[in-house]
């Protein structure tokens, strides 16, 4: 009895305090489609809340990060741009497409070519062995411009029904803060919707990768669902 009492002693003085802290569960979502349809402004409007002051063609990956928080457990969203075209991607390709958890179709409204360029982008998740049972979405970018729309939404929906995807229409730029241009129905906001409806189908999810919780400079968004 001695024996046992002493033991439950020991398992009395283990507190929260000496445990360690929970780690953050990271989601892989890969951002793509043709060079120019503005993947990487809509990474960056995202993480960083704005639209970026100057850009440049992607050369190989781009890599942005956020923080998340759904029903007080955090969640870690990478994003990762590849460059749009060929010959910046061919070294990046296998890597890229290694342990993604959801991908963001993206096209560009006021150029048709990007949005016939979709069932090629498709098809090379397919040969990547990306399944139906990655979660994907469509997003239909610079809304703003609605004098040069060139792929009306109906077309899109008509795509997006096909593949059984969501479609997004939106705008990575923030026309209250640029002075110039409207996006219909608000939809400059649904930049932060886009990889939140991605992010919470996720959650349920289990991840492929683990970290101790970010004590760095990334991003911590409270959603209550």
């Amino acid at each position: 009895m001695a024996e046992s009492g002493s033991l439950v002693d020991f398992s009395g003085s283990l507190t929260s305090s000496t445990l360690p802290p929970p780690r953050t569960r990271i989601f892989k979502i890969i951002v793509i489609g043709d060079s120019g349809v503005g993947k990487t402004c809509l990474t960056y409007r995202f993480c960083a809340g704005k639209f970026p002051e100057k850009t440049e063609a992607t050369i190989g990956v781009d890599f942005r990060e956020r923080l998340v928080e759904f029903d007080s457990e955090k969640i870690k969203i990478q994003l990762w741009d590849t460059a749009g075209q060929e010959r910046f991607r061919k070294s990046m390709v296998q890597h890229y497409y290694r342990n993604v958890h959801a991908v963001v179709f993206v096209y560009d409204v006021t150029n048709a070519a990007s949005f016939r360029s979709l069932p090629a982008w498709i098809e090379e998740c397919k040969q990547h062995a990306l399944g139906t049972e990655v979660p994907r979405i469509l997003v239909g970018n610079k809304c703003d411009l609605q004098d040069s729309v060139q792929v009306g939404t109906n077309v899109a929906q008509q795509f997006a029904d096909v593949h059984s995807m969501p479609l997004f229409e939106t705008s990575a730029k923030n026309p209250s803060s640029q002075g110039e241009g409207t996006c219909v129905a608000g939809n400059s906001d649904h930049v932060e919707a886009i990889f939140m409806t991605v992010a919470h189908k996720l959650k349920s999810q289990k991840p492929l990768v683990l970290s101790q919780p970010h004590t760095g400079s990334v991003d911590t968004v409270l959603c209550h669902q």
